[in-house]
């Protein structure tokens, strides 16, 4: 297998956890377990699973460089899970999915505004084309009859992925300077005491006893897959293809999303494909061709350094 096709594999399995994770999560929240008791369990678990990784390759980091690990933290794991996981237990799947592939689009804004990166008329129309989609979106949620998304879900969600947004900007001089395993385990490691206060108690009061074979299922999946395995994965991918390549997959989640709503809404009591319409498909499809802008005139401006 050459490398070329190891990356996208990779890339693809990370779709796949993810398009599986909007379904896999509302399996479990916020009956029986609440969205901040999970977030608590999905961030220590996962926590545990990076330093064991990590192992001797543990560092200290430099007291300069201490602030930008609690700001990651704060960006990358604390405001992050909490506006996604409470906005998806307001919202569906499907809105979230959507919601979530503007990412780029936030992450090339603040790049510009923090790193001065220069904006391209090709990015302004992406921007302004995955606004209307996202803004159209948020407006259904509003007039949605099936009550299965709401507006304050999904400006949870919408929140979210801006914060991770921030996240990604922050982050890469710490990529640069530490071994990404080392930089993770410290961002999770002060999460942990960041989203404790909201979830800690929540743990006490789950009844696990009353968790199915399914529910556990899905909770060991957020921690070993969704958080763990995805985040392995994604640097195999970064490390073999380009970040162009890499962030194109992003598009896989909301069709990858509205399959795994069909196939769940079969072995789950939740019907999660009733809440697939044709004006939310359209909404999808702006959101794409923004993004698709955006990281077009990245990679053009990539090609001609």
């Amino acid at each position: 297998m050459n490398n070329t096709l190891r990356g996208h594999l990779a890339l693809a399995s990370v779709a796949l956890i993810y398009g599986s994770n909007y379904i896999i999560v509302k399996s479990v929240m916020p009956d029986p377990i609440g969205a901040n008791s999970f977030i608590t369990l999905r961030v220590a678990g996962a926590c545990l699973l990076f330093w064991l990784v990590v192992g001797k390759k543990a560092v200290i980091p430099d007291k300069e460089d201490r602030w930008r690990f609690v700001l990651c933290a704060l960006t990358g794991v604390a405001t992050n899970q909490l506006f996604f996981f409470n906005g998806l237990a307001l919202t569906s799947p499907i809105n979230a999915s959507i919601i979530m592939t503007s990412n780029p689009i936030l992450v090339m804004l603040i790049s510009a505004v923090l790193l001065k990166q220069r904006i391209t008329w090709m990015k302004v129309l992406g921007v302004v084309i995955g606004a209307i989609g996202a803004i159209t979106l948020l407006w259904i949620s509003t007039h949605d009859a099936s009550k299965q998304s709401s507006i304050t879900g999904d400006i949870y969600i919408l929140i979210n992925s801006l914060s991770f947004a921030f996240y990604l900007v922050l982050v890469k001089p710490l990529m640069s300077k530490y071994h990404p395993f080392v930089v993770t385990a410290w961002i999770f490691t002060i999460g942990v005491f960041m989203v404790l206060p909201f979830g800690g108690l929540g743990i006490t009061t789950v009844e696990w006893s009353t968790l199915s074979t399914w529910q556990w299922f899905c909770v060991g999946f957020v921690i070993v897959f969704t958080t763990f395995l995805s985040y392995l994965l994604n640097n195999i991918g970064i490390h073999y293809t380009s970040s162009t390549v890499t962030s194109s997959y992003i598009y896989l989640q909301p069709i990858l999303a509205g399959v795994f709503a069909f196939l769940f809404s079969g072995i789950t009591e939740k019907n999660f494909a009733s809440d697939i319409t044709f004006n939310k498909v359209l909404c999808a499809l702006l959101v794409f061709a923004g993004v698709f802008l955006v990281s077009r005139s990245e990679a053009k401006v990539a090609a001609m350094k």
